[in-house]
């Protein structure tokens, strides 16, 4: 019994001992991990503080990027809606006038089928009723010798077939129908008109060299022709066109002046404005 007692007491000993050794061995090995850990902690915490850093540059420099490009963008944007609108007035201008002309037209010759007897031969023919129809305040060339019935048939004729490609767009067609009508009828009464569409076809595929020099011949040669105020206004857009500022502004002022109260006039004031605030480059 003694014996057991003492056994069990000396094995509780060793026990106890084994205990304590590990408990030593143990303590300075968690005395070294813990500041390692600590450390390694730190330099963790320190490196993603530096990627944050780092992360929101990178972000601030998009922003920045992104800032600038929108300002570019949205001076492009002003730049098209200026355009758009110009081409809008310009078409306005435009095909108003082309539908008011050919509608006078229909109803003119509809309104005389047959040739009148008149005492003043030639010019009473259908041919002669349309053509003062639709240009009433054309002047003819004075010098210019008599147009037969014929001659005034054949030459609105011809007006009308480039006319016709005018509107529906081939400006290419138009423009070679309105050159051979000036060269074969050079003393027409439609012939300052054609000088008008000739240099609007030049116009609308931005030739704007020979559209300007079209203008100037009707301005020149036909100063009371109904078409001088939009001649003058699209001879202003023209050399807006070709960068000549400074001749495109007086032009279009000059429209302001000699032709108050036509809608040339009021495009002309329109455009003035617009360029008045444009920021100076």
């Amino acid at each position: 019994m003694v014996f057991r007692l003492a056994n069990r007491f000396t094995a509780g000993l060793s026990m106890a001992g084994a205990l304590a050794s590990a408990m030593l061995f143990m303590a300075p090995a968690k005395a070294q991990d813990s500041p390692m850990s600590l450390a390694d902690r730190v330099a963790r915490l320190e490196q993603q503080q530096q990627n944050q850093d780092q992360y929101r540059t990178n972000l601030l420099n998009q922003l920045q990027q992104m800032q600038s490009q929108m300002q570019n963008m949205q001076g492009q944007i002003e730049e098209l809606q200026h355009q758009v609108q110009q081409l809008q007035d310009q078409n306005k201008a435009q095909y108003t006038d082309l539908d008011s002309r050919v509608g006078r037209l229909e109803k003119t010759a509809s309104a005389n089928p047959a040739p009148a007897a008149s005492s003043n031969g030639p010019a009473s023919s259908p041919a002669a009723a349309s053509t003062a129809a639709a240009n009433p305040a054309a002047p003819a060339a004075p010098s210019a010798p008599a147009e037969s019935a014929a001659e005034k048939s054949a030459a609105l004729n011809a007006y009308n077939v480039a006319f016709k490609s005018l509107k529906g767009g081939d400006y290419v067609s138009s423009s070679r129908g309105f050159r051979e009508f000036i060269q074969k009828y050079p003393n027409d009464a439609l012939t300052p008109n054609a000088f008008y569409w000739l240099g609007e076809s030049y116009y609308a595929t931005t030739n704007y060299q020979v559209a300007v020099e079209a203008f100037k011949h009707l301005l020149n040669q036909y100063p009371q022709s109904d078409k001088a105020p939009d001649a003058t206004l699209k001879l202003g857009y023209s050399q807006l066109e070709m960068k000549q500022n400074d001749a495109g502004v007086a032009t279009l002022k000059s429209v302001v002046a000699k032709y108050p109260n036509s809608n040339a006039a009021k495009l002309a004031q329109e455009r003035l404005r617009r360029l008045s605030q444009q920021p100076s480059r």
